[in-house]
């Protein structure tokens, strides 16, 4: 009888080292697996960054900015492909999300970004302001994302900000898109009285 009594204590002792050898071999799988996943993730945003190498460079805010329309504190959640909200931008930072400080005047948009890149956006590039609830895969609440459209270069951008205080959402669009509006009227006046006197002096 002695034996099997034996055989029996060290099957039961056994079978927790066993457990802990399966459970051990699960955890470094899983380990091994969410690597593999960053370091897709981390491919695809450097080949992302590589095709949108022709962006210039993001305008830097200039002297004698002006008297403030508006302010705002919050978070900046990362630019698309005006009207696209998955196809992200990464190249010039625009990509990092990060804490930020908005300054609107009638010289454009001053961004400020703690830690990440600052950018400007001139009062002729904006092209117009809306509420959203999703932007380079952040979705939030119908309304919580100010979305602010701009253009750099040859593209048209969007880029998506939250305030610490959502309420001020509204404002910021009423005013951006009147910015945009007023530029854009005195920008095709001139180009207008430009052309016509042009015309004039020709005959």
């Amino acid at each position: 009888m002695t034996p099997p009594l034996i055989h029996l204590a060290e099957a039961q002792k056994s079978a927790p080292v066993t457990d802990w050898a399966a459970r051990i071999g699960w955890v470094v799988g899983l380990l091994v697996f969410v690597v593999f996943v960053y370091w897709l993730m981390r491919q695809g945003w450097k080949w992302r960054g590589t095709l949108q190498g022709d962006l210039p460079e993001l305008p830097s805010t200039p002297d004698g900015l002006g008297e403030p329309k508006l302010t705002l504190s919050g978070r900046y959640h990362g630019s698309t492909t005006a009207g696209q909200w998955l196809d992200r931008i990464v190249a010039r930072g625009l990509g990092t999300r990060s804490r930020a400080e908005l300054t609107l005047t009638d010289q454009g948009l001053d961004v400020v970004r703690p830690g990440a890149e600052d950018f400007f956006v001139p009062a002729a590039a904006l092209r117009g302001a809306r509420l959203d609830k999703g932007i380079a895969g952040k979705v939030l609440p119908e309304g919580g994302l100010l979305v602010v459209t701009w253009r750099h270069g040859d593209k048209e951008i969007d880029s998506g900000f939250r305030s610490d205080r959502a309420g001020e959402h509204p404002a910021w669009v009423e005013a951006l898109n009147q910015l945009s509006t007023t530029e854009h009227s005195t920008t095709e006046h001139h180009t207008s009285t430009t052309e016509h006197t042009e015309t004039e002096g020709a005959r």
